[in-house]
């Protein structure tokens, strides 16, 4: 790889470590407030919220100047909605607005790696950085349960600067420094990330015409053999993944008896499956090859049901990280496949934007389904078997679209192809 990969690696660690310890510290703050069950969920919501009203004007904002500048930019608005939290505006209100800044952050991350990699290392790319976003995961939730853990809280508040006060009394405050102090780390790293010299025509900047061209980008996708299966695989992840981060934490507190500041550790655990999936799959399954893997989403999918026999954690161990390896070892494939069509057919920040659209209105659905569920206080073990089912039943379909697909022509004949 590139020296400029690692530089983009380390970035995104430390930004998504920030994001993922907020988000337990919001659950956390969230619950000091007494807010009902159902609003938890909404945290996600209002983050995901702007992948999909922004879609259609970051890909050309991420196209528009070099990518490490455009992660620089949005990385402060990320600690502007951190922030916010600090001055007590309401967690889903500034957990939002994270979520503007990562909306506009990852079209740039992972557009950059097309630019800087030739199509037959973006497989071993995509592994590598989804191997490292998942570590970020694990230490995330892993680090946002320990900072709202009162002794461990009660310790960085010992710490006492001389002849300044920085206001910081509470545990959610001390919280939130530590946060902010991983998010500018991610700053630092954006402000070395080399310019690939990279160059795209003028974007438009008339918002009508770019809605006219994301919608364009879309239906370009949308209707690529290649394009609409793996467009279709990821979008299920995301939205699958999504929803599955809280039912873990459900699970965790009826299935083991844990609080939150362990439960998120199992959290941890699921994200550690992932990342050895994910770096497996780096290692073994060429872009060539990346359709295979398709049959193992049907088969995560029935093992997310069995999640409701598991009462001890030591049982819990071993099936989360099963289950996620499954899911990390299916999903960088066809990660790596649908960027490198969104690349064949389009600019590489245009098929980003089209895919995070796709990605995180799956994550709405899913999560709002999720808190409608809530709210109608089915059972957790309830929701688990609906949750495994509807993932199996889906990936089952995609496959035998992609059947009818071939029958068609050989659409696999077009992986690797170079753009014109």
């Amino acid at each position: 790889m590139k020296r400029g990969f690692y530089t983009i690696m380390a970035a995104q660690f430390f930004s998504s470590l920030a994001d993922n310890a907020l988000l337990i510290a919001a659950i956390a703050l969230l619950a000091t407030m007494e807010s009902p069950a159902w609003m938890t969920p909404l945290l996600k919501w209002s983050f995901a919220l702007s992948y999909v009203l922004l879609a259609a004007f970051v890909g050309a904002f991420a196209d528009s100047r070099p990518k490490g500048k455009v992660m620089f930019f949005t990385n402060l608005i990320k600690i502007g909605g951190c922030a916010l939290m600090f001055l007590d505006v309401h967690p889903v209100i500034a957990y939002g607005v994270v979520g503007f800044g990562a909306a506009a952050y990852s079209p740039a991350k992972y557009g950059i790696l097309t630019e800087l990699l030739p199509a037959e290392k973006l497989v071993a790319a995509n592994g590598w950085i989804e191997g490292l976003t998942i570590s970020s995961i694990i230490l995330g939730v892993v680090l946002g349960g320990k900072l709202v853990d009162p002794q461990i809280s009660a310790k960085l508040l010992s710490f006492d600067f001389p002849l300044i006060d920085f206001g910081i009394h509470t545990t959610n405050q001390s919280a939130l420094t530590a946060i902010t102090a991983c998010y500018i780390i991610a700053a630092i790293f954006n402000r070395y990330i080399p310019d690939t010299g990279a160059q795209y025509q003028k974007q438009e900047s008339n918002p009508f015409c770019l809605l006219r061209d994301f919608t364009h980008c879309s239906i370009k996708l949308w209707r690529d053999k290649l394009g609409q299966i793996s467009l279709s695989v990821t979008t299920l992840f995301w939205g699958a993944g999504a929803t599955l981060q809280y039912l873990v934490l459900k699970w965790a507190e009826v299935n083991l008896n844990m609080p939150l500041n362990k439960g998120s550790e199992l959290q941890g655990v699921f994200a550690v499956g992932i990342a050895i999936g994910a770096l497996f799959a780096a290692r073994v399954v060429p872009l060539k090859k990346s359709l295979s893997v398709m049959p193992l989403g049907v088969l995560m999918g029935l093992v997310v049901t069995t999640m409701i026999f598991v009462t001890n954690v030591w049982f819990a161990y071993p099936l989360l990280i099963f289950i996620g390896g499954l899911a990390g070892f299916f999903v960088v494939p066809m990660n790596a496949l649908l960027q490198h069509r969104g690349h064949v057919l389009m600019s590489a920040g245009h098929s980003i934007a089209v895919q995070n659209f796709n990605e995180n209105l799956s994550i709405l659905v899913l999560l709002a389904l999720y808190a409608i569920m809530v709210s109608l206080q089915l059972h957790t073990h309830v929701i688990i078997v609906i949750f495994g089912l509807f993932v199996a039943s889906t990936m089952y379909a995609v496959m035998l679209k992609h059947k009818a697909n071939q029958k068609i022509f050989d659409s696999v004949a077009l992986i690797g192809e170079q753009k014109h």
